[in-house]
């Protein structure tokens, strides 16, 4: 794990992630200094609603993400219904609608890989509750890259597979309990 402030924070979830969010985004405090980027596994015909819903209960922004844009601290990126969500070496924003990945598009492997290389040690990621091991790969590819891993305790998850996949592929991940994680996310990006 790095010592470097992160510039970044990626977060996945899938089954009882409404929940999970609702605990960590509105708790986030408005000067919030980085980008957070999220993937959440909803059916690719379904429309979101994910950001209307956060915007309105947190003091951070938070918006869809659309192709090509340029990330701005303080914001929390949702990727829509049916795109990978990409970092780019430039620290924008792309969509993709390359196969999925595990069953999902958007993937949060697909974003977690991504974010690493661009980030590299300064990023955090994010495992959240979910039924499938989505996530496991990007989080040791966070890891391996010098960044901060941390997984939601499987004892406080909707879904505890996602959160037991990733700690199998990444041992060396933060294990927190839910209500912690803002914490955490404050301490290590504000400190």
């Amino acid at each position: 794990m790095s010592d470097l402030r992160p510039q970044a924070v990626v977060i996945g979830a899938s089954a009882g992630a409404l929940e999970a969010l609702t605990i960590i985004l509105p708790a986030l405090l408005a000067d919030f200094p980085v980008p957070i980027m999220l993937v959440v596994h909803i059916p690719g015909d379904k429309r979101s609603v994910l950001a209307e819903l956060f915007q309105a209960k947190c003091r951070i922004r938070v918006m869809e993400v659309e192709d090509k844009e340029p990330l701005v601290g303080g914001t929390a990126y949702f990727a829509p219904p049916n795109y990978h969500l990409l970092v780019e070496g430039n620290r924008t924003l792309s969509l993709s609608s390359d196969e999925p990945v595990m069953f999902s598009r958007p993937s949060i492997d697909v974003l977690f890989e991504s974010a690493a290389d661009a980030f590299g040690a300064a990023l955090v990621g994010i495992v959240l509750t979910g039924a499938n091991h989505d996530g496991a790969r990007g989080l040791r590819a966070i890891s391996d890259a010098g960044g901060h891993a941390v997984v939601q305790d499987p004892a406080t998850a909707f879904a505890a597979a996602m959160p037991e996949g990733a700690i199998a592929r990444c041992p060396d991940a933060r294990v927190l309990p839910l209500d912690a994680i803002a914490a955490y996310l404050q301490k290590v990006v504000c400190a």
